[in-house]
């Protein structure tokens, strides 16, 4: 039997105690909670004593747990301590938040453009709506957050705008003139909904919101099922099924911007607002706006 503590369960128990449970260790640690609960018994099995006790709902340290712990906080220490006297960081872990919109187009590119950057990091991604996005930005799950829409942070980056398109079902047809438009949205808030609806109030041209969805994905269902029009950020690319309005009103584009936990380098930020702008750039096919430099001269 192992009598050997390794770091990485080692880490997944102070996560345990930081994080308060298993299952947001697991959140913050991006592993599976069978992962973490994993690593947990491979230290009782080391130690040879239990360390987590079931209490109720949750569950507690045992007094050996507790001993482990203080222990396994000077372990860390010690080992990422002994890296960084070799000029070795630890392994760093940079967590990109996203809205779906465009983000197949974009993340590999950054993904790539980051790891060129910060060598010694490992780069995850979480897709997801806006207002959660800003959630675990505030609570520090993710480090950075792509989000569409108005800038409402002070030192936001802003790193260009998205182009929006219409689009429909091929044998999508408009409705007779007394009756709306059908409209396809995703659950509100969101930047993309206000939007259509805004331009098309703006011509004169009553909508409604006949079908909503909370993901990208049944948008575009939606859509290809004909149950009305959909407005969207596809960087040109049509999805699959569906084919491009030109004969309903063009609405202005959304702003992009990368925003930034409380307490993470500048650099971090500001590297990858500069690769997105250029892959923005590249993916539209023109330079960055005069609006977009001076943002981005301002944010430094």
């Amino acid at each position: 039997m192992s009598r050997i503590l390794d770091i990485a369960p080692l880490r997944s128990f102070v996560a345990v105690a930081d994080c308060g449970g298993f299952q947001r260790a697991a959140t913050a640690l991006y592993l599976s909670q069978g992962a973490v609960s994993q690593h947990v018994r491979r230290l009782e099995a080391a130690i040879g004593r239990p360390l987590v006790q079931r209490q109720g709902r949750g569950s507690r340290f045992t007094a050996d747990g507790e001993i482990l712990l203080r222990q396994a906080r000077l372990i860390l220490a010690a080992h990422d301590e002994t890296l960084r006297g070799f000029g070795v960081e630890p392994e760093q872990t940079l967590v990109v938040g996203s809205t779906e919109h465009a983000a197949a187009q974009l993340l590999p590119e950054l993904t790539a453009a980051l790891a060129q950057t910060f060598p010694d990091w490992r780069v995850r991604f979480r897709i997801d709506r806006g207002a959660p996005l800003r959630s675990a930005l505030a609570d520090g799950r993710i480090d950075l957050a792509l989000l569409l829409g108005r800038v409402e942070q002070p030192d936001a980056r802003i790193v260009g705008e998205l182009d929006l398109t219409w689009y429909s079902a091929p044998d999508w047809r408009w409705p007779p003139r007394d009756e709306p438009i059908p409209l396809v949205a995703f659950d509100a808030p969101c930047a993309l909904r206000t939007r259509a609806l805004d331009t098309l109030a703006a011509h004169g041209l009553p909508a409604e919101v006949g079908s909503e969805a909370a993901y990208l994905a049944g948008v575009q269902a939606a859509v290809q099922a004909g149950l009305g029009v959909g407005l969207m950020a596809t960087l040109g690319q049509t999805p699959q099924g569906l084919v491009a309005r030109d004969d309903l009103p063009v609405p202005q584009p959304l702003e992009l911007s990368v925003w930034a936990r409380r307490g993470l380098r500048p650099d971090v930020p500001d590297n990858a607002a500069d690769a997105l702008r250029r892959l923005l750039s590249a993916s539209q096919g023109r330079p960055p706006s005069d609006a977009t430099v001076l943002a981005a001269q301002g944010a430094r």
